[in-house]
Order: structure tokens, then C-alpha cells, then sequence
């Protein structure tokens, strides 16, 4: 960000001056983290990161301006801060105000990704109003006390003492009239002279940009996330129905092995049974890779192998395999794959669907692992009470229930207390004996006839096949469908195309699907992230009503914003990257940079319109003054997301997605931006002459048409 001011200003005192706002803005940003209780960690570190090429954007504009009034005006450094900083003050403050209306809420944001979220919006927030508070107190000091007036020819001293119009001016900036700068300015002028005289070919121009944004979504993938590669996945295994513990536990070393024979695998970690039911024939594998530097390979690349070369051989084995990443939201839970959900009160009704669900959904590509959760098979007795034999010997149905389930599956009997801890005593039966269906039938249950009659004697044992477990939600049995997604694949695609299916399956209304998992996570972060838009959007609209004083001109402002989003759409799409919570944070940020560049476009023309230019020759100047300005922060900003988009490890995926969206975005986007405000600003200056005109109008009738009853 220095060396951007270096080449743009040829000044090393200007240079060291911006360049100290960075550490001031982000030193001082660390007591608002200590004071709010936040931590160091991936949202806070990736806030900082983005907030560097932001911080140093009012130090530029500021000190920018300082140093145009000495070297056009011939001001002294001690009138050029003064003149400078009155000029520009309101701007800077109006941009600062926008940009945090931009992120702050962002903190505010609901679900698990909101409460991740907060320390994001609220370090970006702290951050940029640091950086406003530098650039009206520390850069001007500084500018006032390091800059000199530049050196004048003889005959140019009693020229710089004179007054002068804009292009007399403009001459005298030496750091304007060499370099490639130069150049950049009188191409600038030019295309900025041809749209204003061609006004509705530029609108035609965004009109077509807007119309191919629907366009573009479809073609882009959106997930919840990026892929991340974080050197470690998790492959579940789950043995038939009826497969014992010990035969489990040997199948999963089995596999773990073969995943070690795989270069670049360091080791991997088998349990069975380790999930809050305790389901005896699963196992899940954690699998660690070496480090990204030292494998060829990605994390998700791997998988794939297991998926196509592995998994398919232990699934003619009858093994049901499924390869995940770890989710950051769910852990390795197992329950990350779960996308979709179908609840209903008949379990063969809802074993269709789902079977049916879940073949539409291996159709679509890009969906891998599909599987659903109910699981038939498991080996189980049926217990079928004879009412009629039980009643003629006084057996009540409570007492065979009762009875059953305290030898199957125990009853709380006691409880005791070990340094500290208290532990719950069951008894049942022991495993021998109700595992034997011959000596269950010999249980006695109470009689009130008899006294204790034989279990066998009131109830008969039906040996059948059912499902492993019934989930239920809200009372109601439901059905999970799982699927994970392969390389560059679209979560939202999955979820199209299983609403479609259950559309057409014509479900009765006792039956409902519902989103679950990542697929529920994401619709729940795309709507609160659509408020948040439009929260920014009203309260940036807000702050720069009352900067221009006018209802119109922050409309003209805000028009900028929809015109970056064809140009970020279009760079996930030169990148590779999906639209996801990052990408949508990436475009947050864009928009955020693209409303400040026209803010200082817009205000400086009304600067110049009300000391007396006119309409046209305000809106050359002016944006020829910012132009400078502009380019130097929005240079900065996009040199400052380099490292984020060169980066490999742990969370590069992340920093990746927020960088191609802002690096391509505001390339992209920056000429066209630069000239579509202006017109802009120019054709709505002409819908407000009209309308004034026409409000002037109507008084004007009413007197000359005066009513009958006057």
C-alpha cells in the first residue's frame, strides 16, 4: 500500500506518512478486540487482513488532497492541511459512516454462522472508525510538519501567486504531468467526455450487465462453504444390520489399512460404536494427511481416489461407505452429510419416498455418498401379547411390558457417588439370558390368579427383520437423505432437484420435507445475509441524505453497487470459486470499496457546482481530481489482497474466495464505475430540474385557473 502512494505522489514523505495510518489503525483495533473479549482466530485475523487495504483508504484520500492543494494552489503545508481537510472532511466521514453501516450488521446476523460472524463485523467496524480518527488527526499533523511546497522557476512564482481556473491549476501538479500517470488521465478524460455525451449507450451498458446476472447464478455453483483443505477427512463404515462389535471393529482396521497404504497419508485413527446411540456395526476413520507442502494432491482430490478406488470394493462387501470432510459447523458428528429430511406418521410410506429421493438425487452430478438414514435388516424378535390367554390368567399387558423391559433393556435400581461424581446403577437380565429367546419364555410374570405364570405362556416371539433406529422430529418419524458433494459440485443444485422430487411424488399432507444440515445452515445465512444488504443499503442510504442534503444524490451513489455485482459474479467464475457465505462476505466488501470511490466522485462535484461551475465542467473536474485518489486506494486495496489469494495451508480456500471476488470484482468493475456515476449523477441532476420545474408549474396554475367558488 506505501509503494502505491510512492509511485502515484513521487514523494517519500508522503509515503512514510499514509503508510504509518496501517500499523496506528490496526495496533489500536487490538484494544476494541481485548475490551469486546474476542480471540485471535480465523474470523478476527481474516477481518484484519481485509481491513488493511481499507484502513489506509482515508490517510490516502486525506493526505491526497493535502498534497494537490500544495502543488496546484501553492499553498503552504500548514494551509493545505487546513484547506484540504475542510474540503474533504465531510466526505471521509460520510465514507466511514457508510462502511461501517456496510459491516456492523454483520454482528447482528442469526443462526451458528451469525455467532461466528460477530467478531468479524464488529473488528471490521473498530477498524475503520480507528482509521477515520488517524486520518483527521495524525496524517494531517504529520503532513503539516514533513511536506514541503515544491520548488518554483523564476517565472513560474508570480503564475503560482496568481488566481487561476481549474486547467491552469491542474497544470501545476508536476507529480500529474510525468509518469504513466499522465497517460491513465488523458485516456480517462476522454472516455469520461464521450459518456457524457453518449449517456444512454452507458445506460444500455449497465441495463445489459444487470440483465445477466440471473444468467451467471445459474452457472455458478453455491455451497455453504469453500472446500477447505485442512489435511484431514473422516471415512464410516457401517457393517450389515446384526454385525457384532468385534466383527466391526476388525472391517475397520481392515480399511484403515488400505488407507494407509495411500502416499501422503499419516496415519489414521478407527473407532466403532463411538456415537451417542452406540451403534455396534459403525465405524468412522479420521484420516490425517501430511501437510499441503508435501503431498501433489488435494485434501478433496483424496478423497475422490477413496471414493472411485477404494470404497466400491468394500460396497460389494455390503459395507455402506461414505467419505466427508470434517465440518466446521457440525464437527465430525457424522450428521454433516444429512441435506434433506422427510417426516411422516407410515414408516413404508416414507421408506419410498426416501428411496425415491435419493435415486433422483444420484442422477444429479456432483452428488456422491448418497444414502438415506433408515436402515432395514436388523435381526429382532417381535413380542405379540395374547389378549385373550392373557386375560383368562389375570396377566395384565402392563406387567409383560414392565417385566420385558427391565430384563432387555434395564431399569434405574440405585445410584452412588465417587469422588464427586454420581453414577446411575441399572439392572437387567445378563446377556445370555436375554439373548435366549427358549429361557425368556420361561420368565414369570405376575397373575392375579395363578400367582406367576410363564412368560411364554401369554406372548409368542415372531423372529423378523426392521430398522436399525426411527428418528424423530417434533414427535413425527422422519427420514434423513445424505449426500456428500464432489470437486467443484453445487449443494444448492442437490436441494433443487429434491424439491423437484418431492413435488412430483404428490405426497399427502401429513408428509413434509424439510432442509437439515449444511442445506438448512445455508438458507438460513443466505436470508440473514439478504437483511443484511438491505440494512446497508438503508442505512448508507440514510448517512449520505443527510451529507448531500438530498433525497436524490445518494440514490446516484448506491446505483454503483449493483454494477460491481455482474463483474464479482463473473471473477467466482474465472477463479473456479462457488458463491458461498465468503464469496457473499467478498461481494459485501466490494460493494463497500465501490460506494466509496463515488461518494468522493459525487461530493466534489457538488463542491465545484456550488462554487459557481457548471454542471458539465463540475463533473469533468471533479472526477478528474479524485480520479487520483480513487486509483491509489482501490490499487492498494486489491495489492492487499494478493497475499490472501496466493495463499496455501489451512484456511486458504477461505482467504481464496474473498479475494477473487474482490481482486477480479473491483478490476473488473473500476472503468466502467468510474464513468457510469457521472452519467449517472447527470442524468438523475436532470430528473430533479424536471420535477422541480413541474412542482413550480402546479402553483402557478392554480392561481391562473382559479376555482368557481373563488
Amino acid at each position: 500500500a506505501a509503494v502505491v502512494v510512492l509511485v502515484f505522489l513521487v514523494n517519500a514523505r508522503t509515503t512514510f506518512i499514509s503508510a504509518l495510518a496501517i500499523p496506528a489503525s490496526i495496533i489500536s483495533t487490538f484494544f476494541v478486540l481485548y475490551f469486546m473479549g474476542y480471540t485471535l482466530n480465523m474470523l478476527t485475523l481474516l477481518a484484519l487482513t481485509l481491513s488493511v487495504g481499507i484502513v489506509i483508504d482515508d490517510a490516502i484520500v486525506v493526505l491526497e488532497n493535502i498534497f494537490r492543494h500544495i502543488e496546484e494552489k501553492n499553498c503552504s503545508p500548514r494551509e493545505a492541511v487546513f484547506a484540504a481537510t475542510k474540503e474533504i472532511g465531510l466526505a471521509v466521514l460520510a465514507i466511514t459512516l457508510t462502511l461501517v453501516a456496510v459491516f456492523l450488521p454483520i454482528a447482528f446476523m442469526e443462526g451458528i454462522v451469525g455467532r461466528f460472524m460477530k467478531s468479524f463485523g464488529v473488528t471490521m467496524a473498530s477498524a475503520i472508525m480507528i482509521s477515520m480518527l488517524i486520518s483527521f488527526s495524525l496524517t494531517p499533523m504529520l503532513a503539516s510538519r514533513w511536506l514541503k511546497r515544491p520548488a518554483r522557476k523564476n517565472g513560474d512564482a508570480a503564475d503560482a501567486a496568481a488566481p487561476a481556473g481549474f486547467e491552469e491549476e491542474h497544470a501545476r501538479a508536476s507529480s500529474k504531468q510525468r509518469g504513466f500517470y499522465h497517460f491513465i488521465e488523458l485516456g480517462y478524460l476522454g472516455l469520461l467526455r464521450f459518456a457524457l455525451a453518449h449517456r444512454w449507450l452507458v445506460v444500455i451498458i449497465a441495463v445489459l450487465l444487470l440483465v445477466s446476472v440471473p444468467t451467471q447464478l445459474k452457472g455458478i455453483a453455491k455451497n455453504f462453504i469453500p472446500d477447505e483443505d485442512e489435511s484431514q477427512f473422516q471415512v464410516q463404515v457401517r457393517a450389515p444390520e446384526g454385525t457384532s462389535l468385534e466383527a466391526t471393529q476388525l472391517l475397520a482396521a481392515r480399511v484403515a489399512q488400505d488407507i494407509r497404504q495411500i502416499a501422503g497419508v499419516r496415519y489414521t485413527i478407527a473407532s466403532t460404536a463411538d456415537t451417542d446411540q452406540h451403534v455396534s456395526n459403525l465405524s468412522s476413520i479420521f484420516v490425517r494427511l501430511v501437510d499441503t507442502t508435501e503431498r501433489k494432491y488435494s485434501q478433496i482430490e483424496m478423497m475422490d481416489f477413496i471414493r472411485k478406488e477404494l470404497a466400491p470394493k468394500y460396497r460389494a462387501e455390503n459395507l455402506r461407505v461414505s467419505i466427508l470432510a470434517l465440518d466446521p459447523v457440525a464437527g465430525n458428528s457424522g450428521l454433516s452429510s444429512g441435506i434433506y429430511v422427510v417426516g411422516g406418521p407410515d414408516m413404508k410410506k416414507l421408506e419410498e419416498y426416501a428411496n425415491k429421493l435419493a435415486e433422483r438425487l444420484r442422477q444429479v452430478p456432483g452428488a456422491v455418498d448418497v444414502d438415506t438414514s433408515l436402515i432395514n435388516g436388523k435381526p429382532q424378535y417381535g413380542v405379540v401379547i395374547d389378549r385373550d390367554k392373557a386375560d383368562d390368567l389375570g396377566v395384565a399387558v402392563s406387567d409383560i411390558a414392565i417385566t420385558i423391559r427391565l430384563l432387555l433393556a434395564g431399569d434405574k435400581v440405585s445410584d452412588y457417588t465417587d469422588k464427586g461424581e454420581q453414577y446411575d446403577v441399572y439392572l437387567r437380565g445378563a446377556a445370555e439370558a436375554r439373548n435366549n429367546i427358549d429361557l425368556l419364555r420361561m420368565v414369570t410374570v405376575p397373575s392375579m390368579l395363578r400367582g406367576a405364570v410363564p412368560l411364554g405362556d401369554v406372548v409368542r416371539f415372531e423372529e423378523s427383520t426392521g430398522p436399525a433406529e426411527i428418528n424423530r422430529l417434533s414427535r413425527a418419524r422422519q427420514v434423513t437423505i445424505s449426500a456428500n458433494l464432489a470437486k467443484n459440485a453445487s449443494l444448492q443444485a442437490l436441494i433443487d432437484a429434491l424439491d423437484e422430487a418431492a413435488a412430483s411424488l404428490n405426497m399427502g399432507p401429513e408428509y413434509r420435507t424439510t432442509l437439515v444440515g449444511k442445506s438448512k445452515e445455508m438458507a438460513r445465512t443466505m436470508a440473514a445475509f439478504l437483511t443484511v444488504f438491505l440494512m446497508a443499503f438503508l442505512f448508507a442510504y440514510l448517512v449520505m441524505a443527510a451529507q448531500f442534503e438530498s433525497w436524490l444524490h445518494p440514490i446516484t451513489v448506491l446505483l454503483a453497487l449493483p454494477m460491481t455485482l455482474p463483474f464479482a459474479l463473473f471473477s467466482l467464475y474465472l477463479f473456479n470459486q462457488s458463491l458461498n457465505i465468503f464469496s457473499i462476505l467478498g461481494i459485501l466488501v466490494l460493494f463497500a470499496v465501490v460506494n466509496k470511490n463515488a461518494i468522493l466522485q459525487i461530493d466534489h462535484t457538488n463542491q465545484l457546482r456550488e462554487a459557481g461551475m457548471s454542471r458539465y465542467d463540475a463533473i469533468v473536474a471533479a472526477n478528474l481530481d479524485r480520479l487520483r485518489p480513487i486509483l491509489m486506494t482501490t490499487v492498494a486495496f486489491v495489492a492487499g489482497m494478493f497475499p490472501l489469494l496466493l495463499s496455501n495451508g489451512a484456511g486458504a480456500a477461505t482467504n481464496k474466495t474473498i479475494s477473487s471476488v474482490v481482486i477480479g470484482g473491483q478490476s473488473l468493475s473500476l472503468l466502467f464505475t468510474l464513468l457510469a456515476t457521472p452519467v449517472a449523477y447527470s442524468l438523475f441532476d436532470d430528473l430533479g430540474r424536471i420535477f422541480v420545474r413541474s412542482k413550480a408549474k402546479a402553483p402557478q396554475s392554480a392561481v391562473e385557473n382559479p376555482s368557481p367558488t373563488e
